[in-house]
């Protein structure tokens, strides 16, 4: 069975790096089969993703790595190299809605996404149904101002337990610490509808609804201390009109942030999301 890898890098832009990156995965007999590369030109920073296979059984991906450290120091570079046949191992975290999470459950098991789902975990306990009947152990962590360092603290002990990559914020109304979003920095999606900051706070959709909008839509990044405001990985949005009760805004809400979620998640689980500052480089 033929080993691939994908090798994810940023570093300041200088002549060079493409003969230096590829020039090394010939030396190790591995065949390029998808490469990506980008410039930010007002940062001068290089971002690159390669996806390659290792022609030669006897070479592993621990070879590849210790032996590309050496480039990675000479250019700067933050890099990471992943298997590419190693599905992301992602923790699901709720609360009572459960779109979100029923769409992700289903593209997972249908292969439609490069993910295992080993847990999930709320702090309500009305989607365990929903999530025993897929086969996966529900953990109720009940969150309140005084159990919530608990409830963290429980969540990053199933992280740790699990070897969880990826955490899902899918729909999960509650507010991480800022020390649980530094543990997390990179490594954490949540979504949210696009009427914040217009419309923030309890029933938004009934506040769009007074307002008359047009447009709705939803937005995926990764979870930073400043809420709502991390690097964004996906968005999208639909066409409504004055004909729709807010219910109606609601449920077209619901199918758009599925969408926009299932697919921030596809591209971190293949490693085409590089962050760059407060922006991202998707990689598609």
């Amino acid at each position: 069975m033929t080993t691939s890898g994908i090798l994810t890098l940023s570093c300041p832009d200088r002549p060079g790096l493409v003969h230096a990156v590829s020039g090394y995965l010939v030396t190790v007999n591995a065949n390029i089969v998808e490469s990506h590369q980008f410039e930010d030109v007002g940062e001068r920073r290089f971002f690159m993703r390669i996806r390659f296979d290792l022609l030669d059984d006897a070479t592993a991906l621990e070879t590849v790595r210790t032996g590309f450290g050496a480039i990675a120091t000479t250019f700067g570079m933050e890099w990471a190299l992943a298997d590419a046949g190693t599905p992301t191992r992602a923790l699901m975290l709720v609360s009572r809605l459960g779109h979100c999470l029923n769409d992700l459950l289903f593209r997972a098991r249908t292969g439609a996404l490069n993910l295992e789902i080993p847990a999930v975990a709320s702090n309500h306990d009305d989607l365990r149904p929903l999530v025993e009947a897929a086969g996966i152990t529900f953990h109720h962590l009940p969150v309140t101002p005084t159990t919530k360092p608990d409830a963290e603290r429980a969540m990053f002990e199933l992280i740790d337990e699990l070897g969880i990559d990826l955490v899902v914020l899918a729909r999960y109304m509650q507010v991480l610490s800022n020390d649980a979003c530094a543990r997390l920095a990179g490594r954490a999606i949540n979504i949210h509808h696009s009427f914040l900051p217009a419309f923030s706070g309890a029933r938004p959709y009934h506040q769009a609804h007074a307002r008359g909008v047009k447009l709705i839509g939803a937005t995926a990044h990764y979870v930073t201390p400043e809420l709502d405001q991390g690097p964004i990985i996906e968005q999208d949005i639909a066409r409504v009109d004055h004909a729709m009760a807010p219910e109606a805004l609601a449920a077209a809400g619901r199918d758009v942030e599925a969408q926009v979620l299932a697919r921030a998640v596809k591209w971190h689980s293949e490693h085409r999301v590089l962050v760059n500052g407060n922006r991202t480089v998707v990689v598609r």
